[in-house]
C-alpha cells in the first residue's frame, strides 16, 4: 500500500527530448503533445545549430521550461529536472557519430554521454539521407549505441537532397520504445 505521503512525493516522469538540427526538426511539438498524452513532462535541449529549425517560443509554450542549448553557469540553478528517460528525435549522422565516439561538445552530447554511465534509458530515432547513412561510420556508430543500451528506433534513410520524408519521420516511435520505462517508473515503490 502507497503512503499518503509517498505518494504525494512521487513526481511525473521527466523526458529530455534531444533534437538535432534538421530539416524536419520543427515538427518536435507533436512528440510533446503524445508525451504529455502519456504521463511524461517535458523539457527540450537542442543542439546549437537546431535552435534555428525550432520555434523556441512554441516549444516552451508546451513543456513550460525554456529550451537548452549551452550549459548552465558553475553555480546556476538547474532549470529542468533530472532526465527520467532520453528521446534522441531527428538524430542527425553528425550527432550520432559524435555521441557514439564520445565526444560531448554540446550540451545535447554531453548529457547523452553522461547518460549511459547514469544508466537513463535513451531512445533515439535517426533522420539521415541514405548517401550519409551508407558511410561505414553510421553503422558502426549505430552497432556501438545498440550495445550501450540505446534503443535506436525504425527510421528509414530518405534520399539525399529531397527534402527528407517529412510525412514518413515518426516523432511517437520513440514513446513506444520508452513504455517499458513510463510503466516501470508509474508503478508504487514497494
Amino acid at each position: 500500500m502507497v503512503t499518503p505521503e509517498a505518494a504525494s512525493s512521487r513526481r511525473e516522469p521527466f523526458l529530455y527530448v534531444i533534437v538535432c538540427a534538421s530539416g524536419v526538426a520543427d515538427g518536435v511539438g507533436e512528440l510533446i503533445i503524445a508525451a504529455h498524452a502519456e504521463g511524461w513532462k517535458v523539457g527540450v535541449i537542442a543542439t546549437p545549430n537546431a535552435l534555428g529549425f525550432l520555434d523556441q517560443e512554441a516549444i516552451e509554450a508546451q513543456t513550460g521550461y525554456p529550451i537548452r542549448s549551452a550549459w548552465r553557469t558553475p553555480g546556476g540553478s538547474r532549470p529542468m529536472p533530472e532526465a527520467d528517460a532520453i528521446a534522441v528525435v531527428s538524430a542527425t549522422f553528425n550527432t550520432i557519430n559524435k555521441w557514439a565516439l564520445g565526444i560531448a561538445d554540446t550540451l545535447a552530447l554531453g548529457i547523452l554521454c553522461e547518460a549511459y554511465g547514469l544508466g537513463i534509458p535513451v531512445v533515439v530515432q535517426p533522420y539521415v539521407n541514405s548517401a550519409l547513412a551508407a558511410h561505414p561510420a553510421y553503422s558502426e556508430s549505430l552497432v556501438r549505441l545498440r550495445s550501450m543500451g540505446v534503443l535506436v528506433g525504425d527510421s528509414v534513410p530518405h534520399q539525399p537532397r529531397s527534402g527528407g520524408a517529412r510525412d514518413e519521420y515518426s516523432w511517437t516511435y520513440v514513446l513506444d520504445l520508452l513504455r517499458p520505462t513510463l510503466s516501470s517508473l508509474s508503478e508504487p515503490a514497494a
